[in-house]
């Protein structure tokens, strides 16, 4: 069935309409993406995709993590597995699983994410299943052969603007700078993340700082250990950065004493540090992080709150970012406070707060973002950039933090394909949101269609400096 084009619009009739007329001033607007996670050697190597299974299946942790929920090993859908056993090769018999247990994704995110390319860039307006499976993976495959579907093109026919990744501070960059070679007119820009460098816990940490130590020179000091992140982020910069991106457990913030700092940054290094010292740390980098943002003037985002590779099997089997993150509550009040009580007022930091604790937008973030200058609301993140996750976050944060102290929207996605389904998801959930305040009233049409303009576009654009 072919989608609705009112899909996600109110279903009151005279509120729909105003939807619709304000869907209609946004829906071709160019798409700025500026934090996920697609692969940089897709555009420097513009090679054709593998194969449906590759292209859908195998790097998105929402199709993978409902299929292993329902007793499907991960080995069945060709995840490599650490110790190097055997995992199923086949790409049909890969679709074939996700096709017969497609029923799963009913009323989920992932099947509007699924079904909106499968129309519009194949044609397909059948509900996957059994049944058809491979005749839908051969009409998807026949596609992929043609060069109107590698990633360059694919570009342009999403009409993406911007596009950033996510990379290791200690990536050379090597994809972004082939990219920048080839003259391809694209813009596609890394992300600073430090976090296999500033987390004591995650797994070989001392010897990731060893290797951030030798690529810039410094030594192995306090001061020789921060000179190099900011070695490493200018040339970030270099290649076209604009942000930085930190994925900590909490949002805690420290302000320490250089002494202790110093003290601090030799027990992480001998190993063995406790939970609290690994924090502390973690805490003091990103009171660091938010002081160098300042002089570099890369933007800051913040991803706390998820226990990561909360099963350990899977972890131990498969490794990290395997679909068995979950969300905990999380405090920003007290826990950003040393930071912002000493660069919360400065001009120069824009930092952007996600949240994967929804409790905290009424009662933490939007009051938050609504009086620092600094501080600015990233969009519901992961488990709920989905229709009712936006609803409520538009719901809950706007009457403290307005419009103006949000970023718009990003996909944070692995996906390429689901890309333009995401930001239309999102542009017609805002759409559906300020056609509600017109119709009570709350706004006139006029400053609506002008908010659905910077929601969809300019906000985002503006945040990360794009």
């Amino acid at each position: 069935m072919a989608l609705n084009p009112d899909r996600l619009f109110p279903s009151d009739p005279a509120t729909r309409k105003i939807a619709r007329r304000l869907y209609e001033t946004v829906a071709a607007l160019p798409i700025i993406s500026p934090h996920g996670h697609t692969d940089p050697r897709w555009y420097s190597e513009d090679a054709a995709f593998p194969d449906p299974a590759t292209l859908f299946v195998k790097p998105d942790h929402y199709i993978f993590r409902m299929l292993y929920s329902q007793g499907v090993p991960l080995e069945s859908l060709g995840i490599p597995r650490r110790d190097g056993a055997p995992v199923e090769t086949d790409s049909r018999a890969i679709w074939r699983i996700f096709a017969g247990h497609f029923h799963l994704f009913q009323g989920t995110p992932t099947r509007l994410w699924f079904e909106q390319p499968l129309e519009d860039l194949f044609g397909i307006t059948e509900r996957l299943s059994a049944a058809n499976a491979d005749r839908l993976y051969d009409s998807i495959a026949d596609h992929l052969a043609q060069d109107a579907f590698r990633p360059r093109a694919l570009y342009k026919r999403f009409n993406l603007e911007v596009i950033a990744t996510t990379d290791s501070a200690l990536s050379a960059l090597d994809d972004h700078a082939a990219l920048r070679a080839s003259g391809w007119d694209g813009r596609v820009v890394p992300t600073y993340r430090p976090d296999f460098t500033v987390d004591p816990e995650r797994e070989g940490f001392a010897g990731n700082v060893a290797q951030l130590l030798a690529m810039t020179g410094e030594a192995t000091t306090w001061q020789g250990y921060l000179a190099a992140h900011r070695a490493r982020r200018a040339f970030f910069k270099t290649m076209g950065a604009t942000a930085t991106d930190h994925g900590h457990p909490t949002a805690q913030t420290a302000d320490l004493p250089q002494i202790e700092a110093e003290r601090l940054f030799a027990r992480v290094l001998r190993g063995g540090v406790t939970a609290a010292e690994a924090e502390l740390f973690r805490a003091q980098m990103l009171t660091e992080m938010a002081g160098m943002s300042i002089d570099d003037g890369l933007v800051m985002q913040l991803h706390p709150g998820s226990v990561r590779n909360h099963n350990p099997s899977i972890f131990h089997g498969f490794g990290p970012d395997m679909g068995a993150d979950i969300p905990s509550p999380t405090d920003y009040v007290r826990a950003l406070k040393p930071l912002l009580d000493k660069l919360g007022n400065n001009p120069g930091l824009t930092l952007i707060l996600f949240t994967l604790d929804e409790t905290s937008y009424g009662r933490e973030l939007a009051p938050l973002a609504g009086h620092y200058p600094c501080l600015r609301l990233g969009p519901p993140w992961w488990f709920f950039d989905s229709p009712e996750g936006m609803k409520r976050f538009r719901t809950i944060a706007t009457e403290t933090a307005g419009f103006a102290n949000t970023v718009g929207f990003n996909d944070d996605t692995r996906a390429y394909l689901s890309i333009p389904a995401r930001h239309d998801m999102a542009r017609r959930v805002d759409c559906a949101f300020l056609a509600g305040l017109v119709a009570e009233h709350r706004l006139d049409e006029d400053e609506a269609k002008d908010l659905a303009h910077d929601l969809a576009y300019r906000l985002a654009k503006t945040a990360y400096r794009l």
